[in-house]
């Protein structure tokens, strides 16, 4: 277990997961963080830098250059150890395990090694105080990296995260930032807050192709849109031969599968 202090912030801090190889995306957020003055070490990723889009080692290296601080996401955590597969577990056959066979071997075979050496040395966790409080930051959940927790899961799954998180982190945390499941919201489970704070390489599968992400401040924690040419990553994506349905969620704001999904979240699409 690698946990990461990054001390105590103060001001607005960004939140982000899920770059997911969309380089027009990422850089998008950078500019945007710019305009905002939102500093690089004010801003952390989730993780998951490298998955569904076309530009797996320019988005590795456009985060490393910007300096932001980020967590491993089970993609990382997989292509480092040269692992044949994404690790989220997709049951043999639907859809998401078939379409993760086009996009996790280009993730993989455009990153070099020095690359997957950033990857490997990725903590598990980060910490920071900020305004009184102890936040905690990882990708999925603690006890499974690739946990799949959704504004609709159980408040069971959540507090069996926060229990592993609090005895990584040696004591009580008050919020929580996660990523991994795509799609932004937050809940309170007991005297924790739990943000995901979404995912700015997709859209999170509401009809638009804006994606997401958070900031948080003394005040809270507020989710943002994130306008960026869309139509460019998706051309991008086809153009590496990745049309199997993720470049044109990029047009739609649509997944092309719903098999991941809680039956509560789904479209019927």
């Amino acid at each position: 277990m690698r946990v990461r202090d990054l001390g105590e912030m103060e001001g607005e801090v960004l939140l982000f997961g899920g770059p997911y190889s969309n380089l027009h995306a990422l850089q998008a957020l950078r500019d945007r963080a710019g305009a905002q003055g939102l500093p690089p070490e004010r801003a952390i990723c989730t993780g998951d830098v490298a998955a569904y889009c076309a530009d797996p080692g320019p988005s590795v290296s456009l985060l490393r250059d910007w300096g932001a601080a980020v967590v491993a996401g089970n993609c990382e955590r997989q292509i480092a150890a040269g692992a044949g597969d994404c690790g989220c577990g997709f049951e043999a056959g639907t859809a998401c395990d078939l379409l993760s066979r086009g996009w996790y071997a280009h993730a993989r075979a455009g990153l070099d090694e020095a690359a997957r050496g950033w990857m490997a040395a990725l903590p598990d966790m980060a910490v920071f105080t900020h305004a009184g409080r102890r936040c905690a930051v990882i990708h999925g959940g603690l006890r499974d990296i690739a946990r799949f927790l959704w504004p609709v899961s159980s408040d069971a799954a959540f507090e069996d995260e926060i229990a592993a998180i609090r005895q990584a982190c040696g004591g009580p945390v008050d919020i929580v930032v996660a990523g991994h499941c795509g799609i932004a919201f937050q809940r309170q489970i007991g005297s924790v807050l739990w943000v995901n704070a979404g995912a700015v390489g997709l859209p999170p599968h509401d009809g638009r192709p804006a994606t997401r992400f958070a900031t948080l401040s003394a005040d809270g924690v507020r989710f943002h849109r994130l306008e960026y040419d869309h139509g460019a990553a998706a051309a991008a994506m086809a153009a590496a031969g990745l049309d199997q349905g993720y470049d044109r969620a990029l047009i739609s704001g649509i997944w092309p599968s719903e098999d991941v999904l809680p039956p509560e979240l789904r479209r019927g699409v």
